[in-house]
């Protein structure tokens, strides 16, 4: 693996796909920094070696170019601080501005591209924007594994510019690195835990994961579909109509596989899809008209965890409920428990980015497992066995 571990910086500009894409309150304040923590490393190691850095990033999703929302200039002030020096900022990432600061930046110093998609050749993965942005600096790092399953201009075509001088950064390489380990050296048992809403989504993933893992819990929206396909009563639950025999395959798939297919016992009802909504429990498949299934129930929970703490190896992609109201998160918080335990207890484990990846940060336990993904969608293509194509043109 190209990564930045094998260069000397020494004198040489180097120009970092970062992911900055951060959330941000309506007053702009960063309400969860990790995507920026995770890409310091690699900065510093460059300043560090006697290198400058230019930074590159999306933010959001601007529709009709240059739009303040979207601003990277919001980023600058809590950047500046986390790296202890203050940042430079381009209000354009291709224009006049970015062209003489880059060009004026001495070795120790920092400067930030305004927005990439604040132009539509970013995402259209268009040639001649790239080469743009390629002439600003004189070697290439992605590390941004959030995007590298997008074939955009600053994720993968600028690296054709950079034949000899393209690397991985450090979050790069650790992200590839702790996905590998759960594709191809995962000790048994091996468990995977999918939640989420749709059986769609995560439907490459689970048959990919049919061959490896030796437990497979499914929980969230999706564990609907399932109860629905058993002929279960649902109520008002989230449900995929039209994946029913999808659901029923996988049954039948982790069967034949020898897998152990764990789906909710119990559910968390409610008569509304709101934080102060009345509450119940009922069985799988007995959820009364009117009212849905917002979390596991109790006896799932502990079953769940049960199967948790006892593996080896964890990889958990999507919450068990709607983790982010208070009545309906204990089923996310007690797997998130049995996922710090069992790695306590010498398993690996890795949350796969998004909702997941919130919800462990939510409970305080970032810390407290072995790898936490900064990319969701990336990582769920990578572990599908899709080449990214972020990757790709780095090891090209």
């Amino acid at each position: 693996m190209k990564t930045v571990d094998q260069i000397s910086f020494s004198g040489k500009k180097a120009l970092i796909r970062v992911d900055f894409n951060v959330p941000l309150d309506e007053q702009f304040n960063i309400t969860d920094d990790n995507r920026m923590t995770a890409a310091l490393p690699t900065i510093q190691k460059i300043l560090k070696d006697g290198g400058a850095v230019i930074l590159m990033s999306h933010l959001g999703r601007p529709k009709d170019g240059p739009t303040d929302k979207y601003s990277l200039k919001h980023v600058v002030k809590h950047l500046s601080d986390l790296l202890g020096q203050q940042v430079e900022f381009a209000d354009d990432c291709i224009g006049e501005q970015a062209v003489e600061k880059a060009k004026a930046l001495q070795p120790g110093e920092v400067l930030l591209l305004e927005n990439l998609r604040f132009y539509k050749q970013e995402e259209k993965g268009d040639v001649e924007f790239a080469e743009k942005l390629s002439k600003l600096g004189d070697i290439y790092v992605n590390d941004a594994f959030g995007t590298a399953h997008r074939a955009h201009a600053s994720t993968a075509i600028i690296a054709q510019f950079f034949p000899e001088a393209k690397y991985f950064g450090y979050l790069m390489a650790a992200e590839l690195t702790n996905a590998e380990k759960i594709l191809n050296d995962a000790a048994k048992p091996f468990t995977a835990i999918m939640g989420g809403s749709k059986v769609s989504d995560k439907i490459l993933l689970i048959e990919k994961l049919l061959d490896k893992v030796d437990n497979l819990i499914i929980g969230g929206g999706m564990a609907y579909t399932f109860a629905k396909a058993d002929g279960g009563t649902i109520g008002t639950s989230l449900v995929e109509a039209d994946k029913l025999e999808l659901a029923l395959s996988i049954k039948q798939k982790a069967k034949e596989k020898g897998v152990k297919l764990y789906l909710p016992l119990d559910n968390v009802t409610a008569d509304a899809f709101s934080p102060d909504a009345n509450t119940g429990i009922a069985k799988t498949g007995e959820i009364p008209d009117n009212w849905m299934g917002l979390d596991i129930g109790p006896e799932t929970a502990k079953l769940f965890s049960e199967v948790v703490e006892n593996s080896k190896t964890i990889l958990w992609n999507g919450p068990m409920g709607v983790f982010e109201m208070e009545k309906f998160l204990i089923g996310t918080k007690a797997v998130a428990e049995a996922v710090a335990k069992a790695t306590d207890n010498g398993a690996f484990s890795l949350i796969g980015g998004g909702d997941s990846a919130a919800a462990v940060a939510k409970f305080g336990m970032t810390d407290d497992v072995s790898y936490v993904s900064t990319g969701g969608g990336a990582l769920l293509e990578y572990m599908e066995g899709k080449e990214l194509p972020g990757v790709k043109a780095i090891n090209e």
